[in-house]
């Protein structure tokens, strides 16, 4: 199965690539999808850099810019007089249209530079923000065999209208966090290899299953049908993606929703 690495390679040779091997990948990645839509976005505002229009100035034309506008005369004769071009005045010609040229071209390398540099960043994907939150609340993720009280647990669920239901396992950490400008539920689960960090996100949607392995956190973000979707995460590299999977289908099957 193609990689993100691979992926960005090929997308970024092609961005309008057809490959079904490529829509596969990107259909199944969150980020990667994210990065195509950023790299399509500066795709198009390269073509708009590359239509600089250069005006062409009037001694292009073989006309003197700076000479005086000669005052009218009688029509005196069917002779019209031409004046060429003289050398200095072509000179001065393509002067004027290299200068053009070059801000054109720095325009078109600011351009190039700031859409390497803005594509080379990493977006701020939801994988990314559900671990940078892990780090404020460390002490849940301790091992212990005591529940926390169910009046608090229902407390904590009842604000993102849904409820639990045996099945889900122990859950030891109950909290209403503050994520992405919304409260969410942040619950912590104790399986057989370990605590099992769950948040409910109802206001974030996400294309199909997001596996992620950042930062000493491994986990996966499964979406929702109507509630959005579901960001399950352990610590460290125990538990394989597969088994993270399988808790993740089990907190779904045991969350009953009232509204």
């Amino acid at each position: 199965m193609m990689d993100c690495a691979r992926y960005k390679n090929s997308i970024l040779a092609d961005p309008r690539d057809t490959d079904p091997e490529l829509h596969e990948h990107r259909a199944s990645c969150g980020a990667c999808n994210q990065y195509t839509e950023r790299l399509l976005r500066f795709e198009s505002r390269l073509g708009r850099a590359l239509r600089v229009d250069v005006p062409v100035p009037a001694a292009a034309a073989g006309v003197d810019a700076y000479a005086p506008v000669p005052a009218k005369a009688p029509f005196s004769g069917n002779v019209v007089s031409l004046r060429g071009k003289s050398p200095r005045r072509a000179a001065g010609a393509r002067t004027y249209r290299k200068g053009w040229l070059a801000i054109a071209a720095s325009v078109l390398l600011g351009f190039t530079v700031a859409g390497v540099l803005w594509l080379a960043a990493p977006g701020p994907s939801l994988a990314a923000d559900v671990v940078t939150h892990m780090a404020e609340e460390p002490e849940a993720w301790r091992r212990t065999d005591v529940p926390v009280p169910e009046t608090h647990l229902n407390q904590v669920l009842r604000e993102s209208h849904l409820r639990l239901v045996s099945g889900a396992g122990m859950v030891s950490y109950a909290n209403s966090c503050r994520f992405r400008g919304h409260q969410v539920p942040h619950l912590v689960i104790q399986t057989g290899s370990g605590p099992v960090t769950v948040m409910v996100l109802v206001h974030e949607s996400a294309s199909g299953p997001q596996p992620f392995d950042e930062h000493g956190y491994r986990g996966v973000i499964v979406p929702v049908a109507g509630h959005g979707s579901l960001a399950v995460l352990t610590r460290g590299g125990a538990t394989d993606p597969a088994a993270i999977l399988r808790i993740a289908a089990r907190v779904l099957d045991s969350i009953v929703w009232t509204a």
